[in-house]
């Protein structure tokens, strides 16, 4: 199978909410021949006895467990897939769409908690359907019994889950975590000084140009290893045009070949490339970014109007800039082994991250003390904690912040409070002299 249909099938798998269900079935295929086995065993050696075994059943104390443990599963899942609708609905409303396939479907407490609920309803199932006029199977029975108590307890531990998970601060968090994994994934060296980068095939023509000959999508991930492999075999160098995360469409160039890579079948190539409907975080480090700054900006709107969520997106939005400050990032020239250059492939610059995570917010936020303070508190300590290379786009917003603050705010005392530096907003900084006029400072 091609590199791009594994791709594929892998994110599909990642955030399928009807796998684990699935595999439950085959789980209970399983488990009920076990239980049938270790039942006649225990019988056969007797060990235990159908008539006082464990809890001793009558038929109608049987039939009614099985159909309440059936009646209250079937509630469980019509309860939780129900729930999910809802919640995907508000979540994608109050935050925002992106979060659905990259938080919420991928969530695996949800997952194995609907597989958990559909193997018990159809394990109590079977053994309903097993039991006679006369035979009641105590130690399938009990089995189903400890069961259906696991499920109350499932079922009590997801709504628990659920509601922290929903939490604007949980959204946050999980997506400040598969950010920073994807940042250290792609850029794992760390920060250098700026250095002049060549052009790419070290100013010759390209001698061939692959282009997108399927249908048009957005470039969701590139096998790197595999197009190194490819240029080191045939003693050329690829150069990848667009990045990961643009949309690109039919005929648009895909690859630029120098060299021998022009031998390369164009099949192979364009099976390096993985598409897709919807961006997603493996290889694409800036859509953290854009799920935050679509989370901050919704809060923002007058719609919403929940300043305190977008500064909890401002806190993931400094911690992922901040790893990124420390890496080193740029184009990415990959070589092999010998040194030789054998792929070219983009990717966003420094300046590229600090305007995704701030001009939006600062547009959005302007008439928000807390943003103010919340983003000159980010960008201060960012110029304290990068090295110097960084700081120069880094007081640039700060300076765009002063000037939105002098068109916004009228009465000085306001302007003097929204130069305040607090990392939490507002409320914790108030009576310090504003950053940066010092004839303008709030007493306390």
């Amino acid at each position: 199978m091609v590199w791009n249909r594994q791709y594929v099938i892998k994110s599909y798998v990642k955030s399928s909410l009807w796998l684990v269900p699935f595999f439950a079935v085959l789980v209970y295929m399983v488990v009920i021949r076990l239980t049938r086995f270790m039942g006649g065993w225990l019988l056969q050696t007797g060990r235990i006895n159908e008539a006082t075994a464990f809890f001793g059943y009558s038929m109608a104390g049987a039939r009614s467990l099985l159909e309440t443990i059936v009646t209250i599963n079937l509630s469980f899942i019509v309860f939780t897939f129900g729930s999910l609708l809802v919640a995907i609905q508000v979540a994608g409303g109050q935050y925002t769409p992106r979060i659905i396939a990259t938080t919420l479907l991928r969530d695996n407490a949800i997952r194995f908690t609907v597989g958990y609920f559909v193997f018990t309803l159809l394990f109590t199932l079977r053994v309903l359907t097993m039991m006679g006029d006369v035979v009641v199977y105590q130690f399938h029975c009990f089995v189903a019994g400890v069961l259906g108590l696991i499920s109350i307890v499932v079922f009590l531990y997801l709504i628990d889950h659920a509601a922290r998970l929903l939490r604007p601060v949980s959204i946050v968090q999980r997506v400040g975590q598969f950010g920073m994994a994807v940042i250290q994934d792609v850029y794992p060296e760390t920060s250098k000084s700026p250095h002049r980068i060549e052009s790419s095939g070290n100013g010759i023509s390209p001698a061939r140009i692959v282009t997108n000959t399927d249908t048009s999508g957005i470039v969701l991930a590139l096998d790197i290893k595999g197009l190194v492999r490819q240029a080191q075999r045939a003693n050329g160098m690829i150069e990848f045009v667009p990045h990961v995360g643009d949309f690109i469409a039919v005929d648009e160039p895909l690859f630029q070949l120098y060299g021998g890579a022009t031998s390369i079948d164009n099949l192979h190539l364009r099976a390096s490339v993985a598409l897709g409907s919807e961006r997603t975080l493996e290889q694409d480090p800036t859509f953290a970014f854009r799920i935050l700054v679509d989370i901050a900006s919704k809060a923002l709107s007058p719609a919403i109007n929940d300043p305190t969520t977008a500064v909890l997106a401002v806190d993931q939005l400094h911690r992922l800039l901040r790893m990124v400050g420390l890496r080193h990032i740029g184009n990415e020239k990959i070589c092999d082994k010998t040194g030789e250059l054998r792929l070219l492939f983009r990717t966003p610059n420094w300046e590229d991250f600090v305007h995704l995570a701030c001009t939006e917010i600062r547009h959005y936020g302007s008439g928000s003390i807390q943003i103010t303070r919340r983003m000159r508190s980010m960008l201060d300590n960012l110029i304290q904690t990068l090295p110097v290379h960084r700081h120069s786009e880094l007081h640039q917003q700060l300076q765009f912040l002063d000037r939105v603050i002098d068109e916004h705010y009228t009465l000085p005392e306001d302007r003097a409070l929204a130069r305040i530096a607090d990392p939490q907003g507002l409320g914790g900084s108030v009576g310090v002299q504003a950053a940066t006029d010092g004839t303008e400072k709030v007493s306390q």
